[in-house]
């Protein structure tokens, strides 16, 4: 489940058409907030998580970029592997999120893109599902639907503020309760897991020509 909800936990990956006035505050606590919206047509809701860091917004986005790694903070996330690189700030990757029994896991894969606007310094990552890049695997439901959004704004050299949205269609009938455990479980621990995360040496110092702090 760590996936998922970054997908629902990479689970959200964002439905910004509707005002802000239409998330409801599901989660408050340890600086971490978590929303969640309807979607018109899905029973699944979109997710917000938003808190802020004391890293610099490079390290937030060598994290990110750190593919295999998402496994140690991303909830639910069984595997992450890089599938193509095009650049430094443009990638595709496939993941398995874990479900519990008897309900099969689900893959995807993604393009990731990140972006920095010149005058506002906010950071955009941008996590979207391709379908046709990796074979489907026998047991597992491929997620076909899913859009994710990083949004991080550098507070001063060493602080930024952190917002994710994510978007997503797990495909296949599951039961009530997992959706709402999902939703409601996901972001948050994924979020409380990055805070341990940015901590790690590898990602000290971390700096990218794309990208000012």
């Amino acid at each position: 489940m760590r996936k998922l909800s970054a997908m629902i936990v990479l689970a959200c990956l964002l439905c910004s058409g509707a005002g802000a006035q239409d998330w409801k505050l599901r989660t408050n606590k340890n600086g971490i907030r978590v929303y969640a919206r309807e979607v018109p047509g899905s029973r699944i809701h979109a997710l917000k998580v938003e808190s802020t860091f004391d890293v610099p917004a490079s390290r937030l986005v060598a994290v990110i970029l750190d593919i295999e790694g998402a496994t140690d903070w991303l909830y639910s996330t069984k595997s992450c592997i890089p599938v193509k690189t095009m650049s430094a700030a443009d990638v595709y990757y496939y993941s398995e999120i874990k479900f519990p029994w008897p309900v099969a896991n689900r893959d995807f894969v993604a393009h990731l893109t990140i972006s920095q606007d010149a005058s506002t310094k906010t950071i955009h990552a941008h996590a979207e599902n391709v379908s046709d890049m990796v074979p489907e695997k026998k047991g597992i439901v491929r997620v076909t639907q899913s859009i994710g959004n990083w949004t991080i704004q550098p507070l001063n050299s060493n602080q930024a503020y952190v917002q994710y949205e994510l978007q997503v269609d797990p495909a296949g009938a599951l039961p009530a309760w997992l959706v709402n455990m999902l939703s409601s479980r996901g972001p948050y621990e994924s979020f409380f897991n990055l805070k341990t995360q940015l901590q790690k040496s590898k990602y000290a110092g971390a700096k990218y020509a794309f990208i000012t702090d």
